[in-house]
């Protein structure tokens, strides 16, 4: 018994065909929407590259760039097929290609599917990329002169700002690295000497932050030098006082840039494969419809339309039964090119033993 009959007047194909080549269309703009929010996705990610550990993090943008021009072609063609099965005689000559095409719709809502999870779950391996990426780019603050590393200052101090963040944990993590060049330090000068040499590997560490940590809404002047030296500020107490720097990580404050912005596409994705689905039972309807008309010679004849020939246990036994059809099939082709080979290898060492036998028998006549 086929799933949900739908009976159908000619009336009723052409009102359904109309409203499906608008929905095909509207799935149109939001393949391109897709496609612009991967691509934008890839200019945000591609902006903060630098702090980035690897390159994997651009397979999800990449993705939704490829599906978002896929979508585009689908529904265009999906579009056209509707628009044509006005016309018998052009609706003919897509008959034999429905079904593939039907086919390619089911993988192609599974491939949205799963570029949908992928945007849910990118904040996991985006949490790793971004804490080895950041502690790097720390590391790299104070190398303006190094070929490849000299726009590394401007990129985290813009950052900082937009962001409102310090550091990659939190504001500490400046503590631990010499963020200022050795060209800005007086070697001669007895403070640099002491914090120099107080440090096992030569470096001037102090416990100090950019000026791009500085919060600017702060009524009071930036205290970004000597942050934890209570006695070298008047009124001052690290300990209970609200500081005047950020006290935010920058990697929770790009985590939650991104998987907010990947929430967002994911949940578009989501959007679009229900708009897909409702176009490809629709689309499927339109197929069975022109196919099972109760006169095919009058095209104006009533008709039953459904979504599958049989039930869903039906459907699912048969495409199941057909796969393993389709494996014994190989089984036996593989089973009868070996079967060939050891009957060629036999007939091979029969004739060999034959010819050695005939040989000796000559041997034998010639002494005589």
């Amino acid at each position: 018994m086929a799933l949900m009959v739908v009976k159908f007047d000619l009336k009723k194909r052409v009102k359904l065909a109309q409203f499906l080549w608008l929905m095909y269309w509207f799935s149109v703009m939001a393949g391109v929407l897709v496609f612009s929010m991967g691509l934008f996705f890839k200019i945000e990610l591609r902006k903060r590259s630098e702090m980035m550990d690897n390159n994997e993090s651009h397979f999800v943008p990449n993705l939704l760039i490829a599906v978002g021009l896929l979508a585009c072609g689908i529904n265009a063609m999906g579009g056209k097929i509707c628009y044509d099965s006005l016309d018998p005689i052009k609706f003919s000559r897509w008959k034999p290609m429905l079904k593939p095409f039907l086919v390619s719709c089911v993988a192609f809502n599974c491939l949205l599917v799963l570029t949908a999870l992928l945007c849910f779950l990118m904040r996991i391996p985006l949490q790793f990329t971004l804490a080895e990426g950041l502690k790097n780019a720390l590391k790299f603050y104070k190398d303006t002169d190094t070929p490849g590393r000299c726009y590394m200052k401007r990129t985290l101090d813009q950052m900082q700002i937009e962001f409102r963040c310090c550091g990659n944990n939190n504001f500490r993590d400046w503590f631990e690295i010499q963020w200022v060049s050795n060209r800005y330090l007086d070697f001669s000068a007895k403070e640099v000497k002491d914090r120099i040499g107080s440090n096992v590997d030569g470096k001037y560490l102090m416990d100090a932050v950019p000026f791009s940590c500085c919060n600017p809404g702060s009524p009071r002047p930036c205290i970004q030098y000597q942050v934890t030296n209570n006695t070298a500020h008047y009124s001052y107490d690290h300990h209970t006082e609200d500081l005047n720097i950020w006290k935010r990580g920058c990697r929770d404050a790009l985590i939650s840039y991104y998987g907010g912005m990947m929430n967002t596409i994911g949940a578009l994705v989501l959007l679009v494969v229900i708009l897909e689905v409702i176009v490809m039972i629709g689309l499927q309807y339109v197929n069975t419809s022109q196919c099972n008309l109760a006169n095919p010679e009058d095209p104006e004849s009533e008709s039953e339309g459904w979504i599958l020939e049989k039930t869903v246990k039906e459907t699912f036994t048969d495409i199941m039964d057909k796969m393993k059809a389709m494996s014994k099939g190989n089984a036996v082709e593989e089973g009868g090119v070996e079967g060939v080979a050891t009957f060629e290898v036999d007939c091979w060492r029969i004739g060999g033993a034959i010819g050695d036998e005939a040989r000796v028998k000559v041997a034998e006549v010639n002494q005589g």
